[in-house]
C-alpha cells in the first residue's frame, strides 16, 4: 500500500476511536431523567421520531422547501454510501476483489447526484440571506469536505485517482468527529431524546383529526 493509503487508514481509525469513545459515554448516561407524570408511550414516541416525524409535512417548514429537503436526502445517502465504499475499497484491496462494472456505474451515478445535491445546498447557503446569517465556518467546511468525498469517489472509480481519493478521505475522517459531521452519531441520540420527551407527554405520535 502507498503512503496515502496508510494515512487514510490512520485517519479512519482516529475517527472510529473518537466516535467509539463518545458512543460509550452517551450510552453510559442512559435514558433522559424525567420527573413528569407519564401519560403517553415512550416507545411509540421514539418510533415516531425516526419515522413520521422525519416527514417534511411533520416538520415546521421543510414542506415549504421540498427541493432542498430532497437534495438533503440524496446528499446524506451519498455520504453514508461513500463511507461504506471506503470500507469496501480497503477490504477489496486486501483480498483482491473486483467490483462488477454495473455496480461501479450505479455508484458513479449515485455519487454524482449526491455531489450535485451537496453543491446546490452549498450555493443556497451562500446566496440565501437567512441561511447565510445562521451559518458558521463549520457549515461550509463540512459541506465542502463531504461533497469533495463524493467527487473523489467518482474519480477513484472512473479514473483510478487513488492519491486524490485517499487524501480527501483522510481530511474527511479527521474532520468528521469534530465538525458538524459528528451528527452522524448524535442524530440518533437526539431523535431518541425527542421521542422520549414528546412520547412521554402523549404529543407523539401525532393524531390527525378530520376537519369539517
Amino acid at each position: 500500500m502507498e503512503w496515502y493509503t496508510y494515512l487514510a487508514l490512520f485517519s479512519a481509525f482516529v475517527c472510529v476511536g473518537v466516535f467509539t469513545y463518545r458512543l460509550v459515554y452517551l450510552l453510559s448516561l442512559g435514558m433522559p431523567k424525567d420527573l413528569s407524570q407519564q401519560i403517553g408511550s415512550v416507545k411509540k414516541g421514539i418510533i415516531y421520531s425516526f419515522t413520521g416525524a422525519m416527514s417534511p409535512t411533520a416538520k415546521e417548514s421543510a414542506y415549504l422547501h421540498l427541493p432542498t429537503y430532497t437534495a438533503g436526502l440524496l446528499y446524506h445517502a451519498g455520504i453514508f454510501t461513500s463511507i461504506l465504499f471506503f470500507v469496501w475499497v480497503i477490504i477489496s484491496g486486501f483480498f483482491a476483489i473486483d467490483t462488477p462494472q454495473f455496480v461501479n456505474y450505479a455508484l458513479i451515478l449515485l455519487f454524482s447526484v449526491s455531489a450535485i445535491a451537496g453543491i446546490s445546498i452549498l450555493i443556497k447557503r451562500f446566496i440565501s440571506p437567512e441561511l447565510k446569517m445562521l451559518s458558521i465556518a463549520d457549515d461550509y467546511i463540512s459541506n465542502i469536505l463531504t461533497t469533495l468525498a463524493q467527487i473523489a469517489t467518482v474519480a477513484y472509480i472512473y479514473w483510478a485517482a487513488a492519491p486524490f481519493y485517499y487524501i480527501v478521505m483522510t481530511a474527511l475522517f479527521l474532520w468528521m468527529p469534530f465538525g458538524k459531521t459528528k451528527h452522524v452519531l448524535y442524530f440518533f441520540f437526539a431523535r431518541i431524546h425527542l421521542g422520549f420527551f414528546y412520547g412521554r407527554r402523549n404529543a407523539w405520535p401525532t393524531v390527525r383529526k378530520n376537519r369539517i
